[in-house]
């Protein structure tokens, strides 16, 4: 009795040819032409040597680049047209009214969506963010017309929300408003605390720029931005999953437990067999290992032989030779055995053990010769961070990663889809293919759990497991097409409005100043080795990833000479932003997607930024629980992910600062603009706006220059209270202050922002906040003090609670007038002293010895006497003969800074030497003094 095919039932009609169309000013026949035309101009690119000199430019022949490519949309390769999208896009927009400006504050809106979104999960990558996430941003920085560019594009979503601001349903079911007339309205909360909606965006598709270094990657993003004929698709695909049938079905047959009804695999158990350290027998692992009740594994469990106690890690791995007649060699693997079929009969579903049957299929199998295509490339191990496991296994080249049914399944589909004649569709069946390769390998491991666990590769990582699951295709490709099928109906509005090139974001074929918004989420430190990760998928592609300019640090080649730590990782993602940097307009944004635990590879990004020439102009933390943001206030506490919204200043300052950068002129000129860029309210607070946060930017940004800073961090704060309008330690512009005092009356007031104290800096701000709330006693704030200390770095000198407020607050003895901030909390708090005068003995007694933040003529006074300390005690360090192992932290900031306005960089480079080279990678201020005073060192 045979089965029905699933796939019986194709579509008939013909695939119709496209008509006339029009590419960068050229108008072809059909589609057809257009790549034709764009494939041979490419192909003559190809054959120039400087061409392929560009940095970032992939491994493959021509004709496998070529074989990927669609010019002049998208290339495997850098994109030659690139800057004629621009220049056709720009030419485009729609006219600006007279007099237009503009201008947005930082995005800092609660953003957690779009994971369960068909199009998100069309493809398995290891990782994206959601395009619905992005696209808040996007409607946020743009208007219709607008260029977006993503230098680190991997999926390609950022050009999917691009086009997507144009479609009506998809920017509703973000909770906004869409007029008839295509405005877009939020809802937001008024004077009166009422919830009104206001305009904020337009409806229309925005253009992207796209690029990444991996060909996998931008293969990906062009499936995903590009038109596409989905029945043309689904057609060809059925076709090809119907013939596959024809061909290999018999690989995947079954007697049923009646010894006469055929079934086919869904999938096959497999388990790796070992030796028993006792008597040696062979244990096949999961026979012995798994409870067939509970479905768990056990760790000890007693061997089949001589019933001694056993457990996986105490067993040795049998190996078994053969002839591998892709290399022409004898090579060893592990020995595995399958121990379980699932298979389907009709709509059951049923599970056996391998029979005699089953066997003499799968030997039949091994005897077969090898179809094409077949990747035979070597891995490079010199990368690859689960190297002796790989290796353990016998597993040296990609082929190895398949067994013999598996790699008879891919190669025959691969084979198949190469045939097809219509690129676009094609392309999309590879999209199809490229993510289920790991799922047709020895990647897939078995949940043991319950037998329909399967497909659970683990992330990250190439891990090849003990107990694998054998996928049949159909058992692995019939969801997905029906998955893709029903995400690519719902997008097939998507314009196609969308340039994508391979290659290294350090070099940009793109002019300056032409891009309107940037959003991208790069690589970051040690979490994703996306080369190699793409590796295997790449092999079957034909065009691999040049791995030497990936921006990462390689956490596996220690000590070895071409390992990238977080110096070269940090020059490298300074190299990509100051390129970012050249193509962004002046006074427009970038936001940034971090996600990393590590301090110090968030220390490196920050100053990255600053190097290219950036100004972060706000943090927040997203909180993937809550799904909501918190104010960063210590970087080297981070724990989720981070947005980073930086800007590129406007060409007007730039023009102006330098005439003013050796004047005090200059320095109040740039907080005066820097402040134009930051929100004008949070109901968590604003910590950019904090007075030494603006000053250590203003600090950043003359160094960057080459200027020395023309003012004191004293001055700085006595000039900010003159200058400009302070609420709750922080600063504003005047219409600013404004709209702050009327969104705090609305909120409520500011939520209390969690602090981290960890070093002196933070124990500082951590005092300011407390005592600016509440002015209290030394014995009132000494056990709050003490709960705080636990997180305090190893490194750091502890310093007494009494040091800290004797050099940065001011205590009240009693004598002269109760002062402001004393007198406002206790008149607040106490019925009994409102409406006293500030001499009044009761008020008097009740405010004696209650530290308190001080004005800033006074405070300009300790930070004298603080600063006057710390310089004492940097000088000592300089002094010092060996490492320097506990320490002032600020001293030595406050040092560097010093050395720094008298140009005694040799000095910064000596000191920096002496400290440990973790807390000098987790410090944006050390880093920046220590790479700015190296740079300057090696240009003397």
């Amino acid at each position: 009795m045979k089965e029905t095919s699933l796939f019986d039932s194709l579509l008939e009609e013909p695939q119709k040819p496209s008509g006339p169309v029009t590419c960068l000013g050229i108008t072809f026949e059909n589609d057809e032409a257009r790549r034709a035309h764009f494939t041979e101009e490419l192909r003559k690119k190809l054959q120039d040597p400087e061409f392929r000199k560009i940095e970032g430019f992939p491994i493959g022949s021509d004709e496998d680049i070529l074989n990927l490519s669609d010019p002049p949309y998208y290339t495997a390769c850098p994109n030659p047209w690139i800057a004629d999208f621009i220049a056709e896009w720009e030419a485009q927009k729609p006219e600006q009214p007279e007099g237009y400006h503009y201008h947005r504050e930082p995005f800092a809106t609660d953003v957690s969506e779009g994971k369960n979104d068909p199009i998100y999960n069309a493809h398995s990558y290891h990782t994206k963010v959601p395009h619905k996430a992005i696209m808040r941003y996007i409607l946020h920085y743009t208007q219709p017309g607008d260029i977006v560019f993503d230098g680190f594009c991997g999926t390609g979503m950022t050009g999917v929300a691009a086009q997507m601001c144009g479609d009506r349903e998809v920017v509703m079911s973000l909770g906004y408003k869409v007029k008839p007339d295509g405005t877009i309205l939020q809802e937001e909360v008024d004077e009166n605390g009422k919830k009104i909606w206001r305009p904020f965006s337009t409806l229309g598709s925005r253009r992207a720029v796209l690029k990444d270094l991996s060909p996998a990657a931008t293969f990906i993003a062009y499936n995903y931005n590009m038109p596409v004929d989905v029945a043309a698709f689904e057609k060809e695909a059925k076709r090809i999953l119907k013939e596959v049938e024809k061909e290999c079905g018999w690989m995947y047959e079954t007697l049923h437990t009646d010894g006469k009804t055929k079934g086919r695999v869904d999938y096959v158990v497999w388990s790796e067999i070992f030796s028993c350290p006792e008597c040696a027998g062979e244990v096949v692992f999961l026979e012995e290992a798994m409870d067939m009740e509970t479905k768990k594994v056990m760790k000890e469990y007693p061997c089949p032989h001589c019933n001694a106690a056993i457990t996986k890690q105490k067993m040795n791995r049998t190996f078994e030779s053969y002839y591998d007649s892709l290399l022409n060699e004898t090579k060893e693997r592990p020995k595995r055995k399958p121990i379980q079929i699932v298979y389907r009969i009709g709509k059951y579903k049923h599970s056996k053990t391998p029979d005699s049957n089953d066997t003499e299929i799968l030997t039949r199998v091994s005897e077969l010769g090898l179809p094409e295509p077949i990747p035979t490339i070597s891995y490079p191990y010199d990368d690859m961070w689960e190297a002796p496991r790989m290796l353990s296994r016998g597993i040296t080249h990609v082929h190895h990663l398949f067994l013999p049914r598996q790699l008879q399944a891919v190669s025959v589909l691969w084979g198949k889809v190469s045939k097809v004649s219509d690129f676009r569709t094609r392309s999309m069946l590879y999209f199809w293919l490229d993510q289920s390769i790991a799922g047709l390998s020895l990647l897939n491991r078995f949940g043991p759990t319950h037998f329909s666990q399967v497909n659970r590769q683990m992330s990250g990582v190439y891990y090849v497991p003990s107990q694998i699951s054998e996928c049949s295709p159909w058992y692995n490709l019939a969801g997905k097409l029906s998955r893709l099928i029903k995400a690519f109906n719902n997008s097939s509005s998507l314009p196609g409005d969308c340039n994508i090139g391979t290659g290294s974001s350090t070099h940009l074929n793109i002019e300056p100043a032409s891009i309107d918004y940037v959003f991208i989420d790069p690589p970051f430190g040690d979490n994703f080795a996306y080369a190699e990760l793409n590796f295997l998928v790449e092999s079957w592609l034909g065009v691999l990833t040049d791995m030497k300019p990936e921006a990462i640090v390689d956490r596996s080649k220690k000590n070895h000479a071409s390992q990238k730590g977080l110096s070269e990782y940090r020059q490298l993602m300074t190299a990509c932003f100051q390129e970012v940097y050249r193509i962004l307009k002046p006074g427009r944004w970038m936001t940034v997607e971090f996600s990393n635990t590590k301090a110090s590879v968030w220390n490196s990004i920050q100053v990255a930024l600053t190097e290219a020439g950036f100004i972060v102009a706000n943090v927040s933390a997203l909180d993937k629980q809550q799904g909501s943001f918190k104010a960063v206030t210590t970087p080297t506490a981070v724990k989720q992910d981070l947005v980073i919204s930086a800007y590129k200043p406007n060409g007007g300052f730039e023009a102006r600062f330098q005439k003013e950068a050796q004047t005090e002129e200059g320095v109040w000129d740039f907080v005066r603009t820097h402040l134009k860029y930051l929100n004008p309210f949070k109901p968590q607070g604003i910590p950019e706006r904090d007075p030494r946060i603006l000053f250590d930017q203003m600090v950043a940004y003359y160094v960057r220059k080459g200027y020395p800073v023309p003012i004191s961090s004293q001055e700085f704060q006595l000039g900010l209270s003159q200058r400009f309008s302070e609420r709750d330690g922080m600063y504003f512009l005047p219409d600013q202050v404004a709209e702050y005092d009327r969104k705090k009356m609305t909120s409520g007031g500011l939520m209390q922002m969690a602090m981290f104290v960890s070093d002196e800096a933070s124990a500082i701000q951590w005092l300011r906040q407390l005592i600016r709330e509440k002015p209290q006693t030394f014995s009132d704030i000494n056990p709050q003090f003490m709960q705080q200390l636990g997180g305090w770095s190893k490194n750091e000198a502890q310093l007494d609670l009494r040091e800290l407020l004797n050099q940065n607050f001011l205590c009240y003895d009693g004598k002269g007038p109760v002062p402001e901030q004393i007198h406002a909390y206790l008149s607040t708090n106490w019925k009994e002293l409102r409406n006293l005068p500030k001499d009044d003995p009761a008020l008097v007694t009740k405010a004696r010895d209650r530290w308190y933040v001080p004005d800033p003529n006074k405070a300009g006074d300790l930070e004298k006497l603080r600063e006057k300390a710390l310089l004492k005690e940097f000088e000592e360090y300089k002094e010092v003969k060996k490492k320097l192992k506990v320490f002032r932290l600020e001293a030595v900031r406050a040092g560097f800074k010093k050395a720094w306005q008298e140009r005694d960089y040799a000095v910064i480079v000596a000191v920096a030497d002496k400290i440990p080279n973790n807390v000098l990678e987790e410090d944006p201020k050390l880093l920046m003094w220590y790479d700015q005073a190296v740079t300057r060192m090696g240009g003397e």
